[in-house]
């Protein structure tokens, strides 16, 4: 015997996920079956299941059709292939035998039709296993002249089943099939989005709510103070000087005005700049924390990759991380402070790193990247216009002052002197009210603006990175399809290599796992897929077993690192499977002259399952999907009885399915 593999897997501690890059579950109603149902609608989900390689639950949902009066010719077709899908003839309970025999004596009661003639062909192909005298000849011919897609799910679904002659004839055509299917309808090309997780809609930071509600209703009662101050040293000036009063009353209103006009908008633009200045680079953004949480982690790290990957040309990416520092980091706290859930993983807003990313590229490319923390500094010719104004408005008042006193001896003197401070106190303090419910006006009104622009972009580049996922993602019959190219493709290179025909197989199986590292993917209630496979293929012979495995990388099918091993029947010494809920399951393969062979079957469901999701049946479906089932049994049965399991098991020792049609 010789044995040249060695264990595919890296070693890691339980509860490790070493090599998982990214898990995905796309939120899809395919398989979805509501309580209440039809029969009709169960059975199109039974055969969407059949379909993307999940046959155990495709026996069950069609089953349950059936039960409920949903019966033709194309059910009960349909029924046979998820009956036989994935299984061996002797992986067949008693049970199961005796409704298969009952259903093909149902075939005489349907209507004549494509399907009645091909239910007909499965049930004679059931019959047959290894002959290949005329009978043979003509189901062979019987099956070629189906529909192509009927043909082609037999061939499929039977893959145990039919052995001997009739496989070897209807070989070539499949591997013809495969070879034009395994890269057909842009796999290259398309692969990737079937990985990529659903991206989470774009949220921009909403502008603060206005804080000048104080201001506001204060702002009444020293206006009118200032109002009444005002107008009592006119009076007196009026009553004093009456043309003087009139003119210097015109000036103090124009300086007054003036004054209003250009400082407002530099006392606004000066505020605002001292607190853009003491405040991260996004508007209003904050820190979540002083040392930041998990997730925050996770997105500072993908905006320094993002950032990295897109430096402008004439930068190299650390001289790009060092110039954006301050952006990046306020663009991380706003991200983490909007998508901060317990549910929202960063790989779903990488769209939205990426669009932060590429915008500060192009704004650095037009000389605007820093224009958001200087673009209200006041010029001087209004700086200097607010302060003329000022000091006209001084002088004006300091004119009426002294209008007031050369009247009547200066009687009226304290009188305008009280008048001018309490104006002066009022007026002050009804300045700074007005200036701040005026800046928080225009405060709101720019950061709505902003807001709305902010999200405006986000939203379209979520609905043009969505736009490409869905346009590029394949579909579940679609990943399956290629899967099965894969496999079938494997398998036929398999028996060239050691010159085998199907005449010369017992039997086979095929257990298809993850290979690290991967990223992986499934949708709601489907089987998981990954990005790396490691394919494991069984051959049994008269002589022995021979095992084949290596690694596919599914975007192109390309493999690496094939291993081979022959073995004896008694070298097979004992077949265990270990389920730990944290990491997986394992089988443990040992032979009677090696070490024990650990190969991973399914790591942990990492991912939080969705609420009518429930863990057992997803396990379960994921077994079946890795044709782990079927393996399990034939290796077991081999470790525990050898060459007689063989012997009992040979399509040519079992005893003949015959159609009561």
């Amino acid at each position: 015997m010789s044995d040249g593999s060695s264990p595919t897997y890296n070693s890691a501690a339980d509860g490790s996920t070493v090599g998982i890059q990214a898990e995905t579950v796309h939120n899809s109603n395919v398989y979805f079956v509501h309580p209440d149902a039809s029969p009709l609608e169960k059975y199109e989900v039974g055969v969407r299941f059949l379909e993307d390689g999940v046959p155990s639950r495709a026996r069950d949902m069609i089953s349950d059709a059936i039960a409920h009066g949903h019966e033709s010719a194309e059910v009960r077709f349909h029924w046979v292939l998820a009956m036989l899908s994935a299984r061996a003839y002797h992986d067949l309970s008693t049970e199961e035998l005796q409704r298969l025999h009952h259903a093909s004596g149902l075939v005489r009661n349907y209507a004549e039709d494509e399907w009645r003639d091909a239910l007909r062909v499965a049930f004679e192909l059931l019959a047959m296993f290894s002959t290949a005298d005329g009978e043979t000849e003509r189901v062979r011919d019987r099956l070629r002249a189906l529909s192509p897609r009927q043909r082609a799910g037999i061939v499929r679904h039977f893959d145990l089943v039919l052995t001997g002659g009739l496989k070897d004839a209807l070989w070539a055509e499949h591997r013809e099939r495969a070879e034009a299917a395994r890269l057909g309808d842009g796999r290259v090309k398309r692969v990737w989005a079937y990985f990529e997780p659903d991206p989470i809609g774009p949220r921009a930071i909403p502008p603060r709510p206005s804080t000048a509600a104080s201001a506001q209703a204060a702002l009444p009662l020293r206006a009118g103070m200032f109002v009444v101050g005002a107008a009592l040293l006119w009076v007196l000036a009026l009553l004093a000087d009456p043309v003087s009063a009139v003119l210097q009353l015109l000036m103090a209103l124009g300086a007054g005005l003036t004054a209003a006009h250009f400082g407002r908008s530099w006392w606004y633009e000066e505020h605002e700049l001292k607190r853009r200045n003491s405040e991260p680079t996004i508007p209003h953004a904050r820190e979540p924390d002083s040392t930041g949480d998990g997730f925050t982690h996770r997105v500072r790290h993908a905006f320094e990759t993002c950032f990295s990957s897109r430096a402008p040309c004439g930068l190299t990416s650390q001289e790009w991380l060092g110039h954006t520092i301050q952006i990046r980091s306020g663009l991380a706290a706003e991200i983490a402070a909007l998508y901060r859930e317990s549910r929202v993983s960063v790989d779903r807003i990488d769209w939205l790193i990426r669009h932060l990313a590429e915008d500060a590229r192009d704004r650095h490319d037009r000389g605007t990247l820093f224009d958001h923390g200087h673009r209200n500094l006041t010029s001087v010719v209004t700086k200097a216009l607010c302060v003329i104004a000022l000091i006209v408005l001084g002088i004006t008042t300091l004119a009426l002052l002294g209008t007031v006193a050369a009247s009547a001896g200066g009687a009226h003197l304290p009188m305008a002197a009280l008048a001018v401070a309490g104006a002066f106190w009022s007026g002050r303090g009804a300045a700074c009210l007005w200036l701040e419910v005026r800046g928080e006006e225009r405060r709101l009104a720019e950061e709505t603006q902003e807001y709305q622009e902010r999200l405006a972009a986000r939203q379209d580049a979520y609905q043009k990175w969505k736009s490409l996922l869905d346009a590029a993602r394949p579909s579940e019959p679609e990943m399956e399809t290629w899967l099965t190219c894969d496999k079938s493709l494997f398998v036929d290179e398999a028996l060239r290599h050691y010159q085998l025909t199907w005449r010369d197989l017992i039997t086979h199986t095929i257990l298809v796992t993850p290979a690290r590292p991967y990223k992986r993917g499934r949708v709601k209630g489907g089987p998981w897929r990954y990005s790396r496979y490691s394919f494991r293929l069984f051959l049994v012979t008269q002589d022995g077993v021979r095992e084949i495995s290596t690694e596919f990388n599914f975007a192109d099918a390309k493999r690496a690192g094939e291993q081979r091993s022959n073995y004896r029947f008694d070298a097979l010494s004992s077949v265990q499977v270990t389920e730990r809920e944290r990491v997986g399951y394992d089988l443990e393969l040992v032979l009677t002259n090696g070490p024990a062979r650990n190969i991973r079957v399914k790591d942990a469901e990492t991912h939080q399952l969705a609420p009518d999701e429930d863990v057992r049946e997803i396990a379960e479906i994921n077994l079946n999907a890795a044709g782990f089932i079927h393996t399990f049994r034939l290796l077991e049965g081999i470790a525990a009885d050898g060459k007689g399991w063989i012997e009992r098991n040979n399509p040519n020792n079992l005893p003949s399915f015959h159609s009561a049609d």
